[in-house]
């Protein structure tokens, strides 16, 4: 549970009580370490997990149907997704576009049925909604991971969307509209609802810099981002972007197209070039780091890790959440290490 009033006055710069801090855990993790070491650093750190209950016997999650292991799925854009590990995300591994020649056939999923990677009930959904919103509770909508660019590589492939912008394919704006008329009913339906924050997370960076060119993303990619971001800014609801990498090259044009919190990897980017240049200015949901330090360091350099974001980003004023996925090969002595220090940060200023 998120408080509402604290994350808008942290994301406006209102001098918000502490910094809000999420800690998730992937569900493969419940597969990967004994379960009731996870539920005793749960029931321990009631600030990251304050409305836990531990469930009775062994906890069996649900995995989402591109994260099951040895079960191929075909999602709505009739992507075909696959996956090595129950709980990870896999890769689309058949395109249903790879093909042009099969564009003329070629349809949109409905959009009052699905979310692109599976169904969804909108009478539920604003049934669920407006009883989060009588409760006071925080209300986020948002596209599915992977919504414009990454949707467009699944339908295509990487290699062969790349080559559509430099060859400047006819078909390609097409496709784009095609998924951007999609994407737009889904955001109008959670605004149309009331949320209180849009989020539109994708993907663009690599380990080191963008996978898609700074010229292509203005030409091809932002037009949609600016447009369908639009109604939410219009509306005064607070719009959220993740996107893993490196994004030195396209940050930008990020911010300048609408995004008002920007979740991003700390030491992919550099924990002093994101303090350089947003630090006081826009409102960072720093992603905690799962390659380097979490995985490898010491408890003490977990700990120094997440003081040293606090004072380098943090501001009084505000403009800084901080988030960590906990996936399987993280030591737990690392893992208890970065949920006291979560819990004890929050209140450093």
């Amino acid at each position: 549970m998120i408080n509402k009033i604290n994350y808008q006055k942290a994301v406006r710069f209102e001098r918000p009580d502490y910094i809000p801090m999420t800690f998730h855990i992937n569900d493969s993790c419940w597969e990967h370490y004994p379960q009731e070491e996870l539920f005793e650093l749960m029931e321990t750190h009631k600030f990251l997990f304050p409305d836990f209950k531990r469930p009775e016997g062994v906890y069996k999650p649900v995995f989402a149907n591109c994260a099951r292991k040895d079960k191929p799925f075909v999602d709505d854009w009739d992507c075909l997704w696959e996956t090595s590990m129950d709980g990870i995300t896999g890769t689309v591994t058949k395109h249903p576009l790879a093909d042009w020649g099969a564009f003329t056939d070629y349809k949109a999923p409905d959009p009052t049925k699905c979310m692109g990677i599976g169904k969804i009930d909108w009478d539920k959904a604003t049934k669920d909604i407006k009883k989060m919103k009588e409760n006071g509770d925080l209300v986020f909508g948002g596209l599915r991971h992977g919504h414009t660019f990454l949707q467009l590589c699944d339908i295509r492939g990487y290699q062969n969307l790349i080559f559509d912008m430099v060859d400047n394919h006819p078909n390609l704006v097409k496709l784009i509209d095609m998924v951007e008329e999609f994407n737009s009913y889904i955001v109008n339906k959670y605004l149309e609802i009331g949320v209180d924050v849009m989020g539109y997370a994708e993907d663009l960076g690599m380990q080191k810099g963008p996978m898609i060119s700074p010229d292509y993303f203005k030409q091809y990619i932002k037009p949609s981002y600016e447009r369908l971001m639009k109604p939410a800014r219009d509306k005064g609801v607070i719009v959220h972007m993740h996107s893993d990498g490196d994004l030195h090259d396209l940050i930008d044009d990020l911010i300048d197209g609408g995004v008002e919190v920007i979740n991003m990897q700390d030491n992919t980017n550099g924990v002093d070039w994101i303090a350089d240049k947003f630090a006081g200015k826009v409102c960072i949901e720093l992603d905690i780091d799962r390659q380097f330090i979490t995985p490898n360091g010491t408890p003490k350099e977990v700990d120094t890790l997440i003081r040293e974001e606090v004072e380098k980003i943090g501001r009084k004023e505000g403009g800084l959440m901080m988030i960590y996925g906990l996936y399987p090969g993280i030591p737990l002595e690392n893992v208890k290490a970065l949920m006291d220090a979560m819990e004890k940060y929050a209140f450093y200023y």
